[in-house]
């Protein structure tokens, strides 16, 4: 792994070095950053792209080493809004602890962002749900075993206990829900379920997981969400549903079947985002 540290040096000297590398190759000054997940790299083609700059050129950014996740944040504007977009995310099942996971994040605060906008993939556990549907993450349950604030408070990031009950901005969640309604696209809404992974679930492990109240599954987001909610950020969760688990009839889900229909819903997820990011542009704290 590239920049590879210990846990306790994900601190305010790295992330104001990350800081100083980004703002000598990003003149824009966004509010609104997007985290692109498992197959959405394309997002970037609804873009105008101003600057681009590697994972590997940033320090102590890790490496993406999952399929699909190109590694690289670009710079640029969205609904004539300058935003961020972050091509690639990084997960425990990768072997990154939680304060790599979201060293990105702490980054993005940093930098000045105040939005943040997650896209997954995710299995719908939902039986309403079919694939290349998009839910808005209403909540999530967080199943992984880790947390990203465990050890000591950074007081200048955050609280040492921030509140989680609307971890998911409600009025982010409405603009989202009003852009869709407007592009004449239905979307989803539901709780999320964050495991570790990176093994899929056993049938046994979905009626658990529906059981409990979870409409869709994954392995990332929470701890972004957690980290981002820490340092007072807003945040949207848009997850596509790629496949759907069914515990009595279960079908083998392949990566790239996942990825593909995570590609195909690509368009219609960024035709939301971006409706979301014209909004905006009149809505107090964009």
């Amino acid at each position: 792994m590239q920049n590879s540290i210990s846990p306790s040096q994900y601190g305010r000297q790295e992330v104001s070095e990350a800081v100083d590398i980004l703002r000598q190759t990003i003149s824009i000054e966004p509010r609104t950053a997007i985290l692109a997940g498992t197959g959405l790299g394309d997002m970037v083609d609804a873009c105008e792209v101003q600057a681009s700059i590697e994972y590997g050129q940033i320090p102590y950014f890790p490496a993406s080493t999952v399929q699909s996740h190109a590694g690289r944040l670009v710079a640029g504007s969205m609904a004539g809004r300058p935003i961020l977009l972050l091509l690639g995310r990084f997960h425990l099942y990768e072997g990154y602890g939680p304060k790599a996971v979201v060293f990105p994040i702490r980054v993005l605060q940093a930098f000045g962002i105040r939005n943040l906008v997650i896209t997954n993939a995710s299995g719908g556990l939902n039986p309403s749900f079919g694939p290349g549907d998009i839910m808005v993450i209403g909540d999530h349950i967080n199943l992984t075993g880790a947390n990203p604030l465990v050890g000591e408070n950074e007081s200048e990031w955050g609280p040492r206990f921030p509140d989680m009950t609307s971890a998911y901005d409600t009025r982010l969640q409405q603009l989202a829900l009003d852009a869709a309604e407007g592009a004449g696209d239905g979307v989803q809404k539901g709780v999320y379920a964050g495991l570790k992974g990176p093994s899929l679930e056993t049938p046994a492990e979905m009626r658990f997981l529906r059981t409990i109240g979870a409409d869709a599954v994954g392995f990332s987001t929470v701890m972004e969400t957690i980290a981002a909610v820490h340092g007072g950020m807003r945040v949207l969760g848009l997850s596509t549903i790629t496949n759907v688990c069914l515990p009595d009839a279960p079908i083998p889900a392949g990566v790239d079947e996942i990825i593909a229909v995570a590609e195909a819903a690509t368009p219609r997820l960024a035709a939301i985002i971006r409706g979301v990011v014209s909004r905006l542009a009149n809505d107090h704290g964009a």
